[in-house]
């Protein structure tokens, strides 16, 4: 072929750079399935999307902030003592019945950063596919990592250029296909998300309403409902010195044996 002048498939493969993995972040896993095994206990699975998972950790489950302590992580039946971005994995964990971890929790270290229920959030959306108007109260479900809650669009800001981004008119009246928006957004059931700009994968999500997608949107802001001050299961504290069943954790999240 005269006329490509640049490298081949292979040459270009070579050149190619993987994606970095975002190890630098604060832990977040979406719990995907739990599994009662016997002889092992409760495992918990899911995709580790930010931070580092150690064998030994005190990891907490949001938001009902029930605290425990990793036993073992296995990924495709192979035993490992740590698990990065991009991993699918399996958990085993102490003193947690089956029942109560599900579906759309979110684990986070419980020493640092953790995890924490989102009273409301404001979030750039677009509406894709929707037959009529959408107006204020509107409550679809939203599917924003591994959960799945009704959510209502509680205050509509401005009305956007898709394109360009520029301001078209403030607090519409109403939005419909075709339509970006900044809107405020308040789950209607316990709900953990995070800024686009911080956690990607905890920041984007699906508006779900009569078997289709209605609209995308990335989520901008967020406000925190305060962390719980009794902790289910173990009480955690945020002093120096951490305790739990006596063995001093450390300040990376680790039991100290």
């Amino acid at each position: 072929m005269p006329w490509h002048t640049g490298p081949t498939l292979l040459e270009a493969l070579d050149h190619a750079h993987p994606p970095k993995r975002l190890t630098e972040k604060p832990l977040r896993i979406p719990i995907q399935d739990v599994y009662k095994i016997s002889g092992i206990g409760t495992v918990p699975t899911g995709r580790v999307e930010t931070g580092v998972l150690n064998v030994g950790q005190c990891i907490l489950f949001a938001p009902t902030a029930i605290t425990s302590e990793v036993r073992s992580i296995e990924m495709h039946h192979t035993n490992m003592s740590r698990a990065f971005p991009g991993d699918s994995v399996g958990f085993n964990i102490k003193n947690v019945s089956v029942k109560d971890v599900h579906r759309g929790m979110v684990v986070s270290d419980a020493i640092k950063d953790q995890a924490v229920e989102a009273e409301s959030f404001e979030a750039q959306v677009i509406i894709v596919n929707h037959p009529g108007k959408i107006h204020v109260g509107y409550t679809p479900v939203l599917d924003c990592h591994t959960s799945h809650v009704a959510c209502e669009f509680s205050k509509f800001k401005v009305r956007m250029d898709r394109r360009t981004g520029k301001v078209l008119d403030e607090n519409p009246e109403f939005l419909k296909t075709g339509d970006a928006a900044i809107v405020e957004i308040k789950p209607t059931k316990p709900m953990i998300v995070e800024t686009f700009a911080e956690f990607p994968p905890l920041g984007r999500f699906a508006v779900r309403d009569m078997k289709r997608t209605v609209a995308v949107g990335v989520i901008k802001n967020v406000i925190h409902k305060e962390a719980r001050k009794e902790q289910k299961n173990h009480h955690v504290d945020h002093k120096h010195q951490k305790h739990i069943h006596g063995k001093e954790i450390r300040h990376d999240g680790v039991l100290a044996h």
